[in-house]
């Protein structure tokens, strides 16, 4: 008998983490945007605070960065902590200010 690979399954319901935080993240930035009309480099000024991640006993399997900011744009970022199927890969999510949401690196 032979069973799926559950791998992929896995990596998509992990991935709601990475999506979920990363919007979340986008209403931070839009709602700075309107009061100084910039976009912040800054989680702790946007009022974000991480999950503690597995590196730090805490749930959170990815880690949120911002990659770039500026008067008219910003990216974000979450990296996987966790090489879910052991490829080498770390499953990377990315958001802009546009609210698009990209899977960057698959895992």
């Amino acid at each position: 008998m032979v069973l799926p690979n559950q791998t992929s399954v896995i990596a998509q319901a992990k991935a709601i983490e990475a999506q979920s935080m990363l919007n979340h993240l986008y209403g931070l930035q839009k709602s700075h945007f309107y009061r100084f009309s910039k976009y912040s480099n800054d989680l702790e000024a946007l009022g974000f605070e991480h999950a503690p991640t597995i590196n730090e006993g805490g749930q959170a399997i990815y880690r949120i960065e911002i990659i770039e900011a500026s008067v008219n744009s910003f990216k974000a970022r979450a990296v996987s902590l966790s090489d879910f199927d052991g490829d080498g890969n770390f499953n990377t999510w990315e958001i802009d200010q546009n609210k698009l949401l990209v899977e960057s690196v698959k895992d």
